[in-house]
């Protein structure tokens, strides 16, 4: 099993939970996030005054998969969240050593199938 971590352009959510959908993982946990890498933040002006915006709005997506379908998962975030512009956000993928569905005691991968 693995986790797959994406944070990605708010703007780009809703391609990005079809594009999971289809690629086949039964779920996920969307969480609202600050961060920078690259970007640096930005430059705005509200009511005639600059200032600056250190830390932009994001998207965290964790999809907890199987490890047969992680490339497919991974490979659909990064083309639904791709707008080829700075900014567009980082996947991660990292060993899952277990699961568990509290309601039914299922435990690994029959916990995070649909």
């Amino acid at each position: 099993m693995k986790m797959i971590t994406a944070i990605i352009k708010p703007s780009r959510l809703d391609a990005a939970l079809d594009a999971v959908t289809q690629a086949g993982a039964s779920g996920l946990t969307v969480t609202e996030v600050r961060g920078y890498g690259r970007q640096k933040g930005k430059t705005e002006v509200y009511r005639g005054a600059e200032y600056e915006v250190k830390l932009l709005p994001k998207v965290k997506l964790e999809i907890a998969v199987s490890a047969d379908i992680v490339d497919k998962v991974v490979e659909a975030v990064a083309q639904a969240a791709n707008t080829g512009k700075i900014g567009d956000g980082k996947v991660f993928v990292t060993d899952l050593e277990a699961a568990l569905r509290i309601r039914t005691g299922e435990r690994d991968a029959q916990a995070i199938a649909g």
